[in-house]
C-alpha cells in the first residue's frame, strides 16, 4: 500500500499557513495538473492528491484532526472519511475555476460582462447651476463597430462552425475521479459557447465588435445642483461585452463662483453695501436676485451686520418643490475721500453728537 504524502508538503504550504495561502497553492497546483489541461503520466494521479490535500486542509475540523493524529486522524474522521470527495467536495474553490479552465468547473455559462462606467466632469455658472441648465457634451466611449455592427466579422462574411465543439458551444469530458467516472459538460473555451468563430475579422475593431468613438449627449442639470454633485446617465458608458449591459456615465458638477452672490445650502447671501446716511435715515434699495431686481426698505437706524431675508429667492431644492431664501446682509462703506462741505458735514455731525452725549443738568 503507497504511503500517503503529507498534506502540507503536497500543497507546498507551511504548516501555519493561513486559509488563504492554502486555497492560492491549490489554485495554482490544481491549474497546473489538471488532467485537461496536463496530459502527462501521473497528472491525474497528482491532481487527485492535491484534491484530497486540499479538502482536509480547507476544512478546520479535517486540519484539526490531521495536525493531531495525521492521516489516522483523518480515515476515521467522524466516520464521514472523504464523503463527496471529486469536484462536488471542494465546493466554490471549483465555481472560481471558471476563470481558470473557461468552463471546465461544470458549467455551461457563458459570461456576460457590463460595460465599464465613464466619468465626465462639466463646469457651469452659479445662475445655471441653480436655475438649471441644458448643456451639450462629447465623450469618448466604446460602441459597437460601425463597420460590422457588433458581429467581430468582415462584412459580407459569415462566422464558421467551431472546430472543436462542433457548433454546440460545449465540450462533455468524462473523467477519472476518486470514487469513479463522472461527465463534466463545460462551456467551449474556444468559441466561448458561441459555437461559432470568425474566420474573416473585421479589419476595424479585429473582431472584438466594438471601437472606440466621440459621442454627443445633450445633458439636463436640474435646478439646484452643487459643486460636486454627479449626474448619472444609464447606459451611456461603455457598451457590454457579448450581449452584457452597457455602463452608466457620471458627469461631475463644477460650479463657478459669483461676484455677487455666495450659496449657504439652498440660501443665496448677497452683501448690500450702504452709506452712513442710508443706515441712519433709511432707505429702499433696490436688491440683485437670481430672478431680477427687488425693492428693500432698509429701516432707519440699521446697523452694519443686519441681515435681511427675501423669500423663496434663493435655490431651488433638489428632488422636491420649493426654494431657499436670499439674505441680504448690510455691509457699511465708509467714503475714502469727502469733499470740503461733506467734511464739514461730518464734522458738524460729529460736534452734535459730542454735544448730545455731554448733556446737560436737569432744571
Amino acid at each position: 500500500m503507497a504511503i500517503k504524502r503529507d498534506y502540507y508538503e503536497v500543497l507546498g504550504v507551511a504548516r501555519d499557513a493561513t486559509d488563504e495561502e492554502i486555497k492560492k497553492a491549490f489554485r495554482k497546483l490544481a491549474f497546473k495538473h489538471h488532467p485537461d489541461h496536463n496530459h502527462d503520466d501521473g497528472a491525474d494521479e497528482r491532481f487527485k492528491e492535491l484534491n484530497e490535500a486540499y479538502q482536509v486542509l480547507a476544512d478546520t475540523e479535517k486540519r484539526s484532526a490531521y495536525d493531531r493524529f495525521g492521516h489516522a486522524g483523518i480515515d476515521g474522521f467522524s466516520g464521514r472519511g472523504f464523503e463527496g470527495f471529486g469536484f462536488n467536495g471542494v465546493g466554490s474553490i471549483f465555481e472560481d475555476f471558471y476563470d481558470f479552465f473557461s468552463g471546465v468547473a461544470g458549467t455551461t455559462r457563458q459570461r456576460q460582462r457590463r460595460g465599464a462606467d465613464l466619468h465626465h466632469k462639466i463646469t457651469i455658472t452659479f445662475e445655471e447651476a441653480a436655475l438649471g441648465c441644458k448643456k451639450d457634451i462629447k465623450i469618448n466611449r466604446i460602441e459597437r463597430c460601425s463597420q460590422c455592427q457588433g458581429s467581430g466579422s468582415k462584412p459580407g462574411s459569415q462566422p464558421g462552425r467551431c472546430p472543436t465543439c462542433n457548433g454546440s458551444g460545449r465540450i462533455s469530458r468524462v473523467q477519472q475521479g476518486l470514487f469513479g467516472r463522472f461527465t463534466n459538460v463545460a462551456t467551449c473555451s474556444h468559441c466561448l459557447g458561441e459555437g461559432a468563430v470568425i474566420t474573416e475579422p473585421c479589419s476595424r475593431c479585429r473582431e472584438t465588435g466594438r471601437e472606440k468613438k466621440e459621442h454627443g449627449i445633450a445633458l439636463e442639470i436640474p435646478a439646484g445642483v452643487d459643486n460636486n454633485n454627479e449626474i448619472r446617465l444609464n447606459g451611456q458608458g461603455d457598451i457590454g461585452e457579448r450581449g452584457g449591459p452597457s455602463g452608466d456615465l457620471y458627469a461631475a458638477i463644477n460650479v463657478l463662483s459669483h461676484k455677487l452672490f455666495r450659496r449657504e445650502g439652498y440660501d443665496v447671501l448677497y452683501e448690500l453695501p450702504v452709506n452712513f446716511a442710508q443706515a441712519a435715515l433709511g432707505a429702499e434699495l433696490e436688491v440683485p436676485t437670481l430672478y431680477g431686481k427687488e425693492k428693500l426698505k432698509i429701516p432707519a437706524g440699521s446697523q452694519a451686520g443686519k441681515v435681511f431675508r427675501l423669500k423663496s429667492k434663493g435655490i431651488p431644492y433638489l428632488r422636491r418643490n420649493g426654494k431657499g431664501n436670499q439674505l441680504v446682509k448690510l455691509l457699511l462703506i465708509t467714503p475714502e475721500k469727502l469733499d470740503k462741505k461733506q467734511r464739514r458735514l461730518f464734522q458738524e455731525l460729529a460736534e452734535s453728537f459730542t454735544s448730545d452725549k455731554k448733556g446737560g443738568s436737569p432744571e
